[in-house]
């Protein structure tokens, strides 16, 4: 077994390069150590839900375990400890594993972040933040580089960076087939394609949107491309799980799970 470092530095380190406590969220989110261990950390297992199959998947490795996670276990809200919370919450303490949570402070994060990872992955460049939500700026918005000026050759480059089929995507072809300006947020972005709009991006990367947002990017004239809440949200707790692993010298792997959606 490698050797194990404090749950305590780990949780501190997180809190500050993430800013969990500053960046404000939804209640239900709770960013930040949700769930402790007995102090020792041996492994880290990065994950985009703590689902009951990544806590049993996280479980089943040696030494006690930091899950690292997008969505955390309590996006229901304020209910018993019981059924499946209960049996979620029983393995992981069963386990000695630690259960780490980062929502908006990961979406945003200018390394690690789903939104800047991705733009980087796509090689976007004159990278500048966009788009409103809770008061703190989360999206980010570049220019294509040369090879991905078209929109099938973006939408081929995405599937790709995301690891998933090009027929996994959804694209709305409101704007020009000559790609400029993209912008990207992650996740459950596609209310927030005004702000895109307004920032001058011609397409416009999220994970899903509602149905209206057919008729916004036709009517707008604005490229909306729909690559799967999961899938979008991959990029960010891989980097941050690879980005501790490397600075406390600890072992770590991605749990895919991915959901269709």
């Amino acid at each position: 077994m490698s050797a194990m470092r404090p749950l305590s530095e780990l949780t501190a380190y997180l809190d500050g390069y993430l800013r969990t406590a500053e960046i404000p969220d939804e209640p239900a989110a709770l960013n930040g150590l949700q769930v402790e261990n007995a102090g020792q950390v041996a492994r880290i297992v990065a994950a985009v839900d703590a689902s009951q199959q990544t806590i049993d998947r996280t479980v089943r490795g040696a030494g006690p375990a930091l899950l690292l996670v997008h969505h955390g276990l309590f996006w229901e809200g304020h209910r018993p400890v019981t059924d499946r919370r209960y049996r979620r919450i029983a393995s992981l303490v069963r386990h000695d594993a630690a259960l780490y949570s980062s929502h908006l402070p990961l979406d945003l994060h200018p390394e690690v972040g789903n939104n800047a990872v991705l733009a980087r992955l796509l090689g976007l460049t004159g990278v500048e933040s966009f788009g409103s939500y809770r008061g703190v700026t989360i999206g980010v918005a570049g220019h294509a580089p040369d090879a991905l000026r078209t929109r099938d050759a973006l939408c081929r480059a995405l599937a790709v960076a995301l690891g998933i089929p090009a027929a996994g995507l959804r694209l709305i072809s409101g704007g020009p087939d000559r790609v400029e300006r993209v912008g990207v947020i992650t996740g459950a972005g596609g209310s927030m394609i005004a702000q895109a709009v307004s920032a001058g991006c011609d397409t416009f990367i999220t994970g899903e949107g509602a149905a209206h947002t057919y008729f916004d990017a036709t009517e707008w004239g604005i490229n909306l491309i729909f690559a799967g809440h999961y899938a979008t949200e991959t990029v960010g707790v891989r980097a941050l799980g690879e980005h501790l692993a490397v600075r406390f010298d600890l072992p770590w792997e991605f749990h895919d799970h991915p959901t269709g959606l």
